[in-house]
């Protein structure tokens, strides 16, 4: 599908053009419905127009449709960040500040951790990714399509492997590479922070090995760097829990937020540590239409439904269905491309390999065609984009689930 009035370096997974969403399905405008695994790429966790937020959204848009903050505050920036940092699960005193995005949350906390530490150098891991902006460029472990033909990006950033048992690097080695990295390329003392996602997303739902992710804490506590641990797609229940740090035993120095943070309206914030949010000059943060009063009126809908028993429940539910058919997949040798299954929670994928073991990317673009055809929408991830990241709605109907697999299983056995 091309238009010739938007750019085409934008890539297009789905050919087709949505008309309007119910919760977890989708209509084209043929008028054809979708089952959506696809959620917005991990934004709408609570579902296509969520009634609470459909309410707010018009409520808030009869009252004050926008003011900038940092011009004059208004009611619904305040009342979100109250909540907000009341939501986050840690034992410090927290505060923080909204941004448009998950990408402008990303690039406002390497500001802060400059501030902070007067450092400027940063680790992050293969496979990550952090945004589209140009500093969030570096960021990323992967450069295709994100780096190409952009040049020099602002810096400096190292590169350490991403330690998980959905990819088989093990703690172990990747302790070492960080011990090489500090003996070989950079001093310890130069390096202001991490930057590290509970469970990778574009890399295809590859979950943090537990044991490494106390020892990077420890290995920060020790040197005076930053801990940024990025939920802007794990984050907001998508794992069972209100954040997936919490299933690693430590807490962040800093937090980045964005996707399903406001029911669809875009949206994002970092958040953390008062003291450090606290430490650049007034005006060092802050932007025009951050915390928008739309956004943070849907923002406050959508945290008023994500109580700890409404994340848990939604989450092993979906969970405990995806793990039910993929293990009965395996046992029945449904495809012979089918891999592992990723991921935790209700944040799951479905790798799809050839006999030897590489990627099977030819099999994950016929399963997204057969999948579309038969009113299923679904994402793909991964280096080689060879694994099928499944993003549906936490509030999606049982039924509506179970129909959505079904597909996915008629689709999985057509590969060839």
């Amino acid at each position: 599908m091309s238009h010739a009035s938007i750019s085409q370096s934008i890539s297009i997974v789905h050919p087709i053009s949505l008309s309007h969403g119910k919760n977890a399905e989708v209509w084209d405008t043929a008028g054809k419905r979708y089952i959506d695994f696809v959620g917005g790429i991990g934004v709408l966790n609570l579902g296509h127009c969520h009634p609470g937020v459909v309410a707010a959204i018009r409520e808030q848009a009869t009252r004050l449709t926008h003011y900038a903050f940092n011009a004059a505050p208004h009611t619904p920036y305040i009342e979100l960040m109250q909540r907000l940092t009341a939501f986050v699960p840690v034992h410090y005193p927290v505060s923080g500040m909204l941004t448009n995005s998950g990408a402008e949350a990303a690039e406002n906390a390497l500001k802060i951790v400059r501030g902070a530490t007067g450092r400027s150098a940063v680790v992050a891991f293969d496979g990550a990714f952090h945004g589209r902006t140009l500093a969030t460029l570096n960021l990323n472990g992967k450069v295709a399509p994100y780096k190409q033909k952009v040049g020099v990006l602002p810096g400096p950033v190292y590169h350490l492997p991403y330690p998980s048992a959905d990819n088989g690097v093990t703690c172990a080695e990747a302790l070492k590479a960080m011990d090489r990295l500090f003996s070989v390329e950079i001093d310890v003392n130069d390096v202001a922070c991490f930057i590290i996602e509970p469970v990778q997303g574009e890399a295809g739902f590859l979950a943090l090995d537990i044991e490494f992710a106390q020892a990077l804490r420890r290995f920060c506590d020790a040197h005076n760097i930053l801990l940024i641990i990025d939920e802007i797609q794990s984050g907001f229940g998508r794992t069972g829990q209100r954040f997936a740090f919490s299933r690693l035993g430590i807490e962040p120095d800093l937090l980045l937020l964005g996707k399903s943070i406001a029911g669809g309206v875009p949206l994002g914030a970092v958040v953390g540590r008062k003291a450090l949010m606290d430490n650049l000059p007034k005006g060092g943060l802050g932007g025009t239409y951050s915390g928008n009063p739309i956004a943070c009126a849907a923002a406050l809908a959508t945290l008023e439904a994500m109580t700890d028993e409404h994340l848990h429940t939604w989450g092993a539910h979906q969970e405990a269905a995806i793990v039910s058919r993929y293990e009965a997949w395996r046992s029945h040798q449904l495809s012979p491309y089918l891999g592992r299954l990723t991921g935790v929670g209700a944040m799951r994928g479905i790798e799809l390999v050839n006999a030897d073991g590489t990627p099977a990317s030819r099999q994950l673009t016929q399963l997204l065609g057969l999948a579309r055809d038969a009113g299923l929408l679904l994402m793909p991830s991964g280096k080689s984009r060879h694994i099928v990241r499944l993003l549906a709605p936490l509030t999606i109907e049982p039924a509506v689930l179970e129909e959505g697999l079904d597909i996915l299983q008629a689709c999985l056995a057509q590969l060839d």
